[in-house]
C-alpha cells in the first residue's frame, strides 16, 4: 500500500481521508477489503480518531460501507453508481464551464494546454496515474475560475467513484479520455465560445458514463 505512509500532524483528519481515499481509488485497498481503524492508523502514523473521521466521510462518499459493530469495507465498483456519479459530475462541469469561459485569462488557457500535453504523454506511456492527475488539473482550471464552491465540493466528492472504474478500464487495455477532445475544449475556451465549450464538456462526460456500460 504505497499511498499509505506517515503524514504530517497537520489537518490530520483531512490527510487521513485523502490517503485512504487515494489508496482505494488506486486499487491498493481492493473492493471488498475490510479496513480497520487501528491498522490504518498505525500505517499512517496517526491516532485512531482522525482515521475514524476519515472512514465516516468515505462512507458518505460511497467508497466505504459500514455495518455497526461488524465491519467497514471497501465498496464494490458498481456500474450504476458510476453512471450516476458521472451524470452529476458531468452536469456540474457543464455548469462551471459556462460560467468560467468568459472569465478565463490567457494564462488559464496556457495551464490547460500544459495539462493536456502531460495527459497525452501519460496516455502514450500507459501511466494511468499521471493521466488522471493531468486530467484533473485541466478541468480544475474551469472549476476554480467559475468560483462555484458548491460545484467544486461535489465534483471532488464524487469524482473518485468514477476514477476507480477509469483505472480498471485503462488497466484492461482501454483508454482514458481523448486528448483530442481536450484540445477542442481548450480551443473553444481560447476563443471564448461558451456554447461550444459546454458541448465538448458534455461529450467528454457522456464518454465517462459509457465506461460503466456492460461490455
Amino acid at each position: 500500500m504505497e499511498a499509505l505512509h506517515p503524514v504530517p500532524r497537520t489537518l490530520l483528519r483531512d490527510r487521513a481521508y485523502e490517503a485512504i481515499r487515494d489508496a482505494i481509488v488506486a486499487g491498493e485497498i481492493e473492493p471488498g477489503a475490510v479496513v480497520r481503524d487501528a491498522e490504518l492508523a498505525e500505517r499512517l502514523g496517526l491516532s485512531r480518531a482522525p482515521v475514524r473521521e476519515a472512514f465516516s466521510r468515505l462512507v458518505d462518499d460511497g467508497l466505504l460501507e459500514s455495518k455497526p459493530q461488524s465491519y467497514t469495507r471497501v465498496t464494490p465498483v458498481v456500474a450504476a453508481d458510476v453512471r450516476d456519479a458521472a451524470a452529476v459530475v458531468g452536469a456540474l462541469h457543464e455548469l462551471v464551464t459556462r460560467v468560467a469561459v468568459p472569465r478565463l485569462r490567457e494564462t488559464d488557457v496556457d495551464v490547460m494546454r500544459a495539462a493536456n500535453d502531460r495527459f497525452a504523454a501519460a496516455v502514450r506511456a500507459g501511466d494511468v496515474d499521471a493521466a488522471l492527475r493531468a486530467d484533473d488539473e485541466l478541468h480544475d482550471v474551469l472549476v476554480h475560475v467559475s468560483g462555484n464552491r458548491a460545484a467544486a465540493t461535489t465534483v471532488a466528492r464524487y469524482t473518485p467513484l468514477i476514477r476507480r472504474l477509469e483505472r480498471r478500464r485503462f488497466g484492461e487495455g482501454g483508454n482514458c479520455r481523448s486528448a483530442g477532445l481536450h484540445e477542442r475544449l481548450i480551443e473553444a475556451c481560447a476563443d471564448g465560445d461558451v456554447d461550444d465549450a459546454v458541448r465538448v464538456t458534455a461529450e467528454i462526460w457522456r464518454g465517462l458514463e459509457g465506461l460503466a456500460d456492460p461490455d
